[in-house]
């Protein structure tokens, strides 16, 4: 593929169901591939739909996946290594959004920036709006 792809690992194909609703807000985003890990797949099986998928993409892609230490995470991790592509585990719509918007818009990412906005967007919702509101009214 001529330009930096997003590949989603997840269990079940949850992880396309998100990059469609994420449509809702940026649009198209025919960049964004899934490879579903189902029950019937054995690790082997799994992994080497995933190898002859990611060898078509482009070396600059970035791989998401759902659960750190999983086998969608350890195929990922294993193919990060041998072919340098970068790889997150903890797949989140913020982080998912960052990643599709950058490039979207600018046609690469920042790796640090996509981390980020997946790790920042993790909260305690009540908290953070009582300590908000705690902080306009004194």
């Amino acid at each position: 593929m001529e330009k930096p792809q997003i590949l989603l690992l997840t269990h079940g194909g949850w992880g396309m169901a998100l990059a469609n609703s994420l449509k809702m807000i940026l649009g198209e985003t025919d960049f964004v591939h899934e490879i579903p890990l189902l029950p019937e797949l054995t690790f082997a099986d799994y992994y080497e739909t995933v190898k002859r998928f990611t060898e078509t993409l482009h070396p600059e892609s970035l791989i998401l996946t759902d659960v750190f230490g999983g086998t969608t995470t350890n195929v990922a991790a294993k193919l990060g290594r041998d072919y340098q592509f970068k790889v997150i585990a903890g797949l989140n719509a913020p982080l998912l959004i960052e990643a599709c918007s950058q490039l979207k818009f600018t046609g690469s990412y920042d790796f640090g920036q996509v981390l980020a906005a997946g790790q920042s967007s993790i909260m305690d919702v009540v908290e953070t709006i009582t300590e908000s509101l705690k902080k306009k009214e004194g």
